[in-house]
């Protein structure tokens, strides 16, 4: 099983920032992908950003040039910053882990959500 688990969500004014963290561990060979969703009340999962193994990044076009998403300093680990945020930046986030497990099937797992607020 792998494990994903998100922190850094909070409450922020308009125009603030907040960085998100994700952490993926358990029994895989390894990770081709992680990536961040979101999910607001009423609406449809939605993608927000998505780092590969080879380090290419995908963003909505909605946080293009606000969001951020890296690596982090540790082994399977990634950051979403983000900065300038909007009220429609309000939801629920979620980390995306895209794996292959122990015995070669692919895993995607997901954490249990972190909530972002944004106060207009």
């Amino acid at each position: 099983q792998v494990h994903v688990a998100e922190s850094g969500g909070g409450l922020v004014q308009a125009g603030g920032s907040l960085r998100l963290s994700c952490g993926a561990s358990g029994s895989f060979r390894r990770i081709n992908a992680m990536g961040w969703y979101r999910q607001a009340p009423g609406e449809q999962r939605e993608l927000v950003a998505i780092i590969t193994r080879g380090g290419t990044t995908n963003y909505a076009d909605s946080v293009k040039g606000r969001f951020t998403i890296a690596a982090g300093n540790a082994e399977n680990t990634v950051y979403l910053q983000m900065n300038s945020l909007k009220a429609e930046d309000t939801a629920v986030y979620y980390c995306n882990v895209d794996a292959v497990t122990i015995d070669y099937t692919p895993e995607k797992s997901w954490g249990q959500g972190t909530q972002v607020t944004v106060s207009s």
